[in-house]
């Protein structure tokens, strides 16, 4: 059994004061509003998370954006999600950017518990609604386009665009942010810097996004080749 593989939750900026309190791994939290807003633009999708009529959460991947401090998502203007929101607003929004894989061959005798994940991630419990101003559903409509195609120059969308009126636009508004980045601050220094190097020679993109969360300089370990 893998142990210790995806596990967010923990730190907060907010108002869920009784959660800060019976934080747990805090050596993973993360509370600077900054960073928070980095880890979020690490990645294009999100999960929405809404209540249904019969009880059960349900749980839809999005892409999105985080525009002046709220999270915006287009979608089609009917479905089970728009259902859920508008009858309860109150919703979780889930960002994720998986690091690296620390696996056997980092640890060969550790065994099953020294099997881990390092990652970044952001929970949002807030509150949802369909956007009705023309003009925040445009501007929250070019920030989406500009954060997935950042190189390509596509004409501005405006309320005058095909299709414009027929997309919702959807924004949730926070009451809490929880942020958590787990990449073994809790590990000897020794330990960790065997790791930073292994993956600086493992050279995935993901691998050098650890090293440097981990607060090492890539460039700064020699190759075994060198």
């Amino acid at each position: 059994m893998l142990l210790n593989i995806y596990c967010c939750s923990m730190t907060i900026y907010g108002e869920r004061k009784e959660e800060k309190d019976s934080m747990r791994r805090k050596h993973a939290e993360v509370t600077d509003r900054m960073e928070i807003e980095r880890i979020m633009a690490l990645t294009t999708i999100g999960r929405l998370v809404t209540n249904g009529p019969d009880g059960y959460p349900y749980v839809t991947p999005v892409n999105f954006v985080f525009y002046e401090g709220n999270i915006y998502f287009h979608c089609a203007p009917k479905g089970e999600k728009l259902d859920n929101l508008l009858r309860d607003p109150k919703v979780c929004f889930e960002v994720d950017f998986p690091l690296a894989y620390i696996g056997r061959d980092f640890d060969p005798n550790g065994g099953a518990c020294r099997l881990h994940q390092f990652y970044h991630c952001v929970i949002i419990r807030g509150t949802a609604s369909v956007v009705t101003d023309e003009v925040l559903k445009t501007n929250a409509l070019n920030a989406l386009v500009a954060k997935h195609e950042p190189s390509v120059d596509f004409p501005p969308v405006t309320a005058e665009l095909e299709g414009f009126h027929r997309c919702a636009v959807v924004e949730v508004r926070p009451l809490s942010i929880t942020a958590k980045s787990d990449v073994g601050k809790n590990r000897p220094e020794d330990e960790r810097r065997a790791i930073a190097h292994r993956l600086k020679e493992r050279g995935g993109p993901a691998d050098l996004e650890a090293v440097r969360a981990m607060g090492f300089d890539p460039d700064a370990f020699e190759s075994s080749a060198d």
